[in-house]
């Protein structure tokens, strides 16, 4: 019931903040164009999310023969979960990550860089810290979240050039006010990935503590965190903003104020908390 809850109130704050935007761009016109197309989101992102984001890493589905789909079975069935999909995704930046709307429905997907880098302990703590926001229904929330994240970003961007070309609203006495427009779109924007933001920080210490029972050690979680670390700022993920709170660790590096943005705590804070779990 407490994911169920939490779902809609993203849905619900997200599909806001697209209607904030869809007002000024559009005034009253644009009200009702955003609410038919938070509406349609809404829908899609329910049933489809997980193959959007699939798709937007060109991730390609393995079989029982692969080194990922053994560990992810053999933990599957210790965490006495259905067993995902997986996939790979073809990218040497070493990362992974888990969705769908349930666990009935869930996929786990790696990178290629994340399985030359790690050994099976560390492997098997990074599928069990994935199989833990399965475990947990983390997955729904989390993909909602990346697909709608997705389309703000994308009509904010639109919403700009608009604001740049003296659009606006069309329907007004008054006219267009791009500065407005444009302050409403940042500030929109900035929400956002604020609610992005706030939804997966809080989720990664549990699904690290869940990876590390289901793993049964958290030291290999712990020795994968450390080489992720690394390893992600020399070979940086080129990942979808709206997407980064899915994966496993941030995909870029983040310092200074834009840490409030930041959709991970940070690694030496996760590493701790595991260490003091053991």
């Amino acid at each position: 019931m407490g994911n169920t809850i939490k779902t809609t109130l993203l849905l619900g704050l997200l599909s806001g903040v697209l209607m904030v935007i869809g007002q000024s761009l559009g005034g009253s016109n644009g009200l009702v164009i955003a609410f038919g197309v938070a509406v349609i989101m809404n829908f899609g992102s329910y049933w489809f999310s997980d193959k959007i984001v699939l798709r937007m890493y060109k991730a390609q589905p393995v079989g029982p023969e692969h080194r990922l789909y053994q560990a992810v079975a053999r933990l599957s069935q210790r965490a006495n979960l259905p067993m995902p999909k997986v996939y790979v995704i073809p990218d040497p930046s070493p990362n992974a990550f888990a969705t769908g709307r349930d666990p009935s429905h869930a996929a786990v997907a790696a990178t290629e860089g994340i399985l030359r880098i790690l050994d099976d302990r560390e492997l098997e703590g990074v599928i069990g810290h994935e199989l833990a926001h399965v475990k947990n229904r983390d997955i729904l929330i989390s993909s909602i979240a990346a697909t709608l994240a997705a389309a703000i970003m994308m009509i904010a961007n639109m919403a700009r050039w608009a604001a740049f070309l003296g659009g606006g609203r069309s329907g007004d006495r008054e006219g267009s006010n791009p500065i407005a427009l444009l302050a409403t779109i940042i500030l929109a924007t900035v929400a956002a990935i604020l609610i992005q933001s706030a939804i997966s920080r809080s989720r990664e210490y549990g699904a690290d503590a869940g990876g590390a029972a289901i793993a049964g050690s958290p030291y290999g979680l712990v020795d994968a965190l450390k080489k992720l670390e690394v390893a992600s700022k020399r070979i940086p993920l080129d990942a979808n903003a709206a997407t980064a709170h899915m994966f496993i660790i941030k995909p870029f590096a983040v310092s200074g104020m834009m840490f409030l943005f930041s959709t991970h705590p940070p690694t030496e804070s996760r590493i701790r908390a595991l260490l003091g779990q053991a």
